[in-house]
């Protein structure tokens, strides 16, 4: 409130300039007098009613509202917070671009590399010495006769995933398990849930030092209108006296 003070010290001391000038001048001391106390009386009030918006002033009912109404400044917050910017609506509406733009972006070469081919070939040599193919196939050398199958049935498992994973049916698939509806609501309820942890947090104090932070730099123009105005209406008064 450093700034706000200043003006409002600096609009006051000029008022009070003014009326003494008008007490000692000796060219129209009267209107001079009555812009100086209209004056004084526009800053003073101004400036009483701004610190009764942060502080409780006693005897003064409505003085304090702001730390005495923290909790609808928390509420006030939160419903501008959900209603505003994490809406359903912006939500799905986030996640369906993303998905448009994943099927173009997505990168699925990390997957294939972590894909381990030795296991699945290993795997497969298992399937045929356990089946009826067994018995010829210990006659031939047993699995080491399918070795030199090994390179090729794994570059063909590539091949075979790279274009299973860019069909359509599988883009299909893929687009249909991500319930963009599904996945708002689980994010509004996230979003929700941290959003009330952090204003559980808030005290009073510390509601007031926001709203403190996002006005205080205008607080001070309020108290040097008030003096403005003032000082106009003590000259209305003095031509109409």
């Amino acid at each position: 409130m450093n700034k706000p003070l200043n003006k409002s010290v600096i609009t006051n001391l000029v008022a009070v300039a003014i009326i003494i000038i008008g007490a000692i001048s000796p060219v129209a001391p009267g209107l001079i007098t009555s812009i100086g106390f209209f004056a004084l009386s526009g800053a003073v009030t101004n400036w009483l009613a701004i610190y009764m918006l942060f502080e409780k002033v006693p005897y003064l009912y409505g003085s304090g509202v702001i730390p005495d109404r923290f909790e609808e400044f928390k509420l006030s917050i939160k419903q501008l917070m959900m209603q505003q910017f994490f809406t359903l609506k912006n939500i799905e509406q986030f996640i369906q671009t993303e998905e448009g733009q994943g099927s173009k972006m997505l990168n699925l070469e990390p997957f294939l590399n972590a894909v381990d081919y030795d296991r699945i070939y290993e795997s497969l040599v298992s399937s045929i010495m356990e089946s009826s193919f067994g018995g010829m196939l210990l006659m031939m050398g047993g699995p080491d006769a399918l070795v030199p199958l090994k390179e090729p049935f794994t570059e063909k498992m590539k091949v075979t995933l790279v274009d299973m994973i860019e069909s359509e049916r599988f883009k299909a698939a893929l687009k249909e398990g991500l319930d963009a509806h599904k996945i708002g609501v689980d994010i509004i309820d996230k979003i929700e849930t941290v959003i009330d942890t952090r204003l559980n947090e808030l005290t009073p104090q510390l509601v007031k030092e926001m709203v403190q932070a996002i006005i205080h730099q205008h607080l001070g123009w309020l108290v040097v209108w008030g003096g403005f105005f003032g000082g106009l209406m003590g000259v209305l008064f003095a031509i109409i006296a």
